[in-house]
């Protein structure tokens, strides 16, 4: 355990944080998930509109330092990839 008052708040903010970023990554991962299941179901449309409300969240996460800006973008390129080829 920290003697110290500020790694006692150092752990406390780690914490807090910790939190935040659980959340963020987990919203992040819910709209990647729903462009999958767009995907999946063949609709090109959903999964075009699934995309674009996709790409700020994911960008929003390089942002606040959940993501690497590179695996962010290698995500948005297999998923755009994938939306292209719904229907060909």
């Amino acid at each position: 355990m920290a003697n110290h008052k500020s790694a006692k708040k150092r752990i406390r903010r780690n914490a807090n944080r910790a939190e935040i970023n659980k959340s963020r990554l987990s919203r992040i991962r819910t709209f990647l998930k729903r462009v999958e299941a767009a995907i999946a179901s063949g609709d090109k449309g959903a999964a075009q509109t699934a995309l674009k409300a996709a790409q700020p969240e994911l960008m929003r996460g390089v942002s606040k330092g959940v993501f690497h800006k590179n695996t962010a973008s290698r995500k948005m390129s297999r998923l755009s990839a994938k939306v292209k080829a719904v229907g060909a």
